[in-house]
Parts: structure tokens; C-alpha cells; sequence
């Protein structure tokens, strides 16, 4: 049996990479949206050359969405280091304070 592809409109696809750029995950703006993360991902590299996501394309001064994807990735990657640290620095501090007494 053939599976039903479920079709989306334009402006739901835009604003779906668009809360996926937002969110932390891109696998969580596909949980939140109810659909695959597959698909998430392939519209995501389908609009990963144009200026805007904007239907109007009225701002052309806009970062494209490569630069964004990048940045965001970048931004993950300093905070999972961050929180390492913090963590790690935690443990140090419970360490030391047991062994001060």
C-alpha cells in the first residue's frame, strides 16, 4: 500500500524553519509542530540559500539562512562547553568545601 505524502502550504514550511532556527533543537521544533524531523531538516537545507524567509523579501540587508544555521550551531556548541564548565567548577567547589573542614 502506498503511503498519503501529507502536503504543506508555502507559509507553513517558512515559519516552521523559522521557529526551528529559533528553538534550542530542531528536533524539538519538529516535536512541537508534529512533523518528522526529516522533514524539518530538508526544508531547512531547501531554504538554506535564500536571503529571506519572508514572503515580501522586503529587507535584502537580512543574513542569509546558512549564516544563521552556522551561528546557531556555533551558539549550541559555547553553551554545552559553558554548562560543562559550570559543572564541572560545581563539583570542584564541593570537592574543596569537604575537605576545608
Amino acid at each position: 500500500m502506498a503511503r498519503q505524502r501529507k502536503k504543506y502550504t508555502k507559509e507553513f514550511i517558512e515559519e516552521s524553519v523559522n521557529l526551528a532556527l529559533k528553538l534550542p533543537s530542531i528536533a524539538k521544533a519538529a516535536e512541537d509542530l508534529g512533523i518528522p524531523i526529516g522533514t524539518l531538516h530538508g526544508w531547512i537545507q531547501r531554504l538554506k540559500g535564500k536571503k529571506s524567509l519572508l514572503p515580501n523579501n522586503q529587507s535584502t540587508n537580512e543574513p542569509n539562512i546558512a549564516a544563521l544555521i552556522e551561528e546557531n550551531r556555533r551558539l549550541h556548541k559555547e553553551l554545552a562547553i559553558a554548562k560543562e564548565e559550570r559543572e564541572i567548577l560545581k563539583k570542584a567547589s564541593a570537592y574543596f568545601a569537604q575537605h576545608q573542614k
